[in-house]
């Protein structure tokens, strides 16, 4: 899905933060850890195209205006933008029909089914600039479902956010994954990753080790952060 060939990410007049080459398999889900600085939302907003490779190349495999959906930080999404909920999640269909292409009952539809998978239907006429962190992050998440991108880049989905809403969107990151989305997440929570993240890409001072979650995390207390997510119906 996606083949990195010695790959520096960073930014320009400044050492690079790493160098990677391997490859993100169609339909993995993976975990993207280390310390801070270590350069894990770098090397997604690289991958985005928001930022340009100091060196190497990269390439995915699927093309088009929908082939990857990106999730920023929190912290970086404006909420003060003049939109409501719902039209918020109907910019997920915009790589399907363009800008100037009106919104059909259909979209709107799933739009609405968007946001019951999110337990955010009755916000939908809400100004986003009412809603708490955790609520904003519900409904860029029904955006992701709407676009429905092959491969989906998550920048700290989890951080600040509530342990509820965090099952929740688990659980959609569960519902993606086995629709065969690739996945990449920067996270912190070390127990989430264990428990539901089979791949891991750490790094740290410029290196980096990549694999299987259990070789990766090794000496690890078993300690469950939610509990097991039950099978998601879509």
């Amino acid at each position: 899905m996606i083949t990195l060939r010695e790959l520096s990410f960073g930014y320009r007049g400044q050492p690079p933060l790493g160098t990677l080459s391997g490859c993100f398999n169609q339909g993995s889900l993976t975990a993207v850890i280390g310390t801070n600085g270590s350069g894990k939302s770098t090397l997604l907003k690289t991958l985005a195209g928001l930022l340009p490779a100091l060196s190497g190349s990269f390439r995915i495999a699927e093309s088009g205006k929908n082939a990857l959906g990106y999730l920023p930080q929190l912290s970086e999404f404006d909420r003060q933008f003049p939109v409501s909920v719902c039209d918020l999640v109907l910019m997920g269909c915009l790589p399907h029909r363009g800008i100037l292409r009106g919104i059909s009952a259909e979209w709107r539809n799933r739009a609405m089914q968007a946001l019951e998978a999110v337990a955010m239907a009755e916000y939908a006429h809400q100004h986003i600039g009412k809603l708490s962190g955790g609520q904003l992050q519900r409904i860029l998440f029904a955006r992701l479902l709407l676009m429905q991108s092959p491969l989906i880049l998550l920048d700290e989905p989890f951080t600040g956010i509530d342990a509820q809403t965090t099952r929740t969107l688990l659980r959609i990151i569960r519902r993606l994954h086995a629709e065969g989305r690739t996945i990449l997440a920067v996270l912190h929570d070390l127990d989430v990753v264990e428990e539901y993240f089979p791949q891991v890409l750490q790094l740290a001072n410029g290196g980096h080790r990549w694999g299987a979650s259990q070789s990766i995390l090794t000496n690890r207390p078993k300690e469950r952060a939610f509990p097991p997510l039950r099978s998601v119906v879509s």
